[in-house]
């Protein structure tokens, strides 16, 4: 086992990396272990022109480039490849890559969140072009045309409701013949008059060779299909947290996020944080999750501080 570290970072995107940055700045040595797929969502993502002093917007992989390599300046340790496991039972806290095994003082834990997709032949090709999964990042490049959204949940409504600021039509695909989003979002979604319902039926295709020109939609009920003419389609039928490597390790909630404390980053584990997507299910934005790996960066830092002191240290 390498020596102990103040501080490991389990996952990059913009939380892991924010954390990097302050945990390096305050003389921890942080070892980041990235993951194979390091940068999170924000790689699958074309133009983001809502991250705060971009004004002419940047592409999501040069951001999370620019993150990195401000992390690595301030003296991150990366490790690219992802964990095999994790054992928080303490007092070091280890996650092993292969046969190394990394060991903390405390530990941040930002291995995100992954949307799911429709598992289409062309979804993932159509991802950032015209494909999305995320209104409010992308919403606002579809201004007066018709957009689709899958989906009949809360995330759904909210993502079809939010669409008709830009859009000249929203049409909801739904599998079946009522929604599951409250009553009043419902309420909302059917008072609204840019909204319309393709009921009982699903997307069976994407179409288009460089963006998106259309979906393919058959009604469960009839097996008709046909084509609807949308520029864009959002896919809101959920996100996963990336947790499988802390199930029974942490309390999570119903849905396999990590339980945090009140407005901290703490988890059920003392010396254990939790930043980004992979505990924050209602913003799910890269300024929300980069802020929340300040803060765990910052409780870390106290966390090991008040730590040392208790123990005699300085």
């Amino acid at each position: 086992m390498p020596e102990p570290r103040d501080l490991v970072i389990v996952g990059s995107g913009p939380a892991g990396l924010t954390a990097a940055v302050y945990a390096a700045r305050a003389n921890l040595h942080p070892v980041i272990i990235e993951g194979l797929g390091a940068g999170g969502q924000l790689m699958l993502t074309t133009d983001v022109e809502n991250y705060p002093g971009f004004p002419e917007g940047i592409m999501g992989p040069d951001l999370m480039l620019r993150f990195r390599e401000q992390a690595e300046r301030c003296g991150t340790e990366f490790v690219t490849a992802d964990a095999d496991r994790v054992d928080l039972s303490g007092p070091l806290f280890t996650a092993a890559v292969g046969g190394t095994e990394y060991a903390g003082r405390a530990l941040i834990i930002s291995t995100g969140a992954s949307a799911q997709m429709l598992g289409l032949p062309n979804e993932e090709r159509l991802l950032g072009h015209g494909v999305s999964t995320c209104a409010t990042c992308d919403g606002f490049f579809f201004r007066e045309q018709h957009i689709g959204v899958v989906g009949g949940g809360d995330t759904a409504i909210e993502e079809a409701l939010f669409l008709t600021k830009f859009a000249a039509k929203v049409t909801v695909v739904h599998r079946r013949d009522e929604l599951r989003a409250s009553k009043v979002m419902q309420d909302r979604a059917f008072a609204n008059p840019k909204i319309e319902f393709a009921w009982n039926s699903i997307v069976e295709d994407v179409i288009g060779d460089t963006k998106l020109e259309g979906a393919r939609v058959r009604n469960v009920v009839t097996g008709d299909v046909s084509d609807l003419a949308v520029t864009g389609l959002f896919v809101a039928i959920g996100h996963i947290p990336n947790t499988d490597l802390f199930k029974g390790q942490l309390e999570m909630d119903e849905n396999g996020y990590i339980a945090t404390a009140g407005s901290s980053t703490r988890t059920s584990v003392d010396g254990v944080f939790a930043a980004g997507d992979v505990q924050d299910h209602v913003f799910r934005q890269a300024i929300t999750a980069a802020g929340t790996g300040c803060m765990a960066a910052i409780e870390a830092e106290r966390w090991l501080a008040e730590a040392a002191h208790a123990a005699g240290g300085h």
